[in-house]
């Protein structure tokens, strides 16, 4: 008897689940709230070259700096390690701002730039500058790849 009660107490409880979320009234509330407040990520700088310039140009003139000679210092390891995440993390974002047209190319280069971001921060935790040049120029040779695409041309990138 104990068992019966329990198994119905069981299938009451299911079932008032079940009903709660094949409710088919909006969440009002929830459908106007703004992307951020839904948990979902929204570019803050709508305008490409504005976000370029702020996001990565600063990146790019560091590493150009500390990538010319192997580091000498942690320091200066800590600034290759830190570059190389801001990049890495730089892909994702750009991967919201994909174009409407030829968005497969985008995502081919802000995966690039994820990638060998995350390959050039690895380098600078091991303190193995072969490995960060190595990444640091393959990062370059595609973000000019993406500004010929791109931005017809501009922007080309030098080590």
């Amino acid at each position: 008897m104990k068992m019966r009660y329990y198994l119905t107490a069981v299938v009451a409880v299911s079932l008032v689940g079940i009903l709660s979320l094949s409710d088919t009234k909006p969440n009002l509330a929830q459908a106007a709230a703004p992307a951020s407040a839904k948990g979902q990520a929204e570019p803050v700088e709508e305008d490409m070259h504005e976000f370029m310039e702020y996001v990565f140009q600063p990146t790019y003139k560091r590493l150009k700096q500390t990538m010319a000679a192997e580091p000498a210092d942690s320091a200066a390891w800590k600034g290759i390690k830190s570059d190389g995440l801001i990049l890495a993390e730089g892909g994702n974002l750009l991967l919201l701002r994909g174009p409407a047209e030829n968005a497969e190319a985008w995502a081919k280069h802000s995966t690039a730039v994820r990638q060998e971001g995350a390959k050039l921060y690895q380098a600078g935790k091991k303190k193995d500058f072969a490995a960060a040049s190595a990444s640091y120029r393959a990062m370059l040779t595609n973000c000019n790849a993406c500004h010929t695409e791109f931005a017809d041309g501009e922007h080309q990138l030098a080590p």
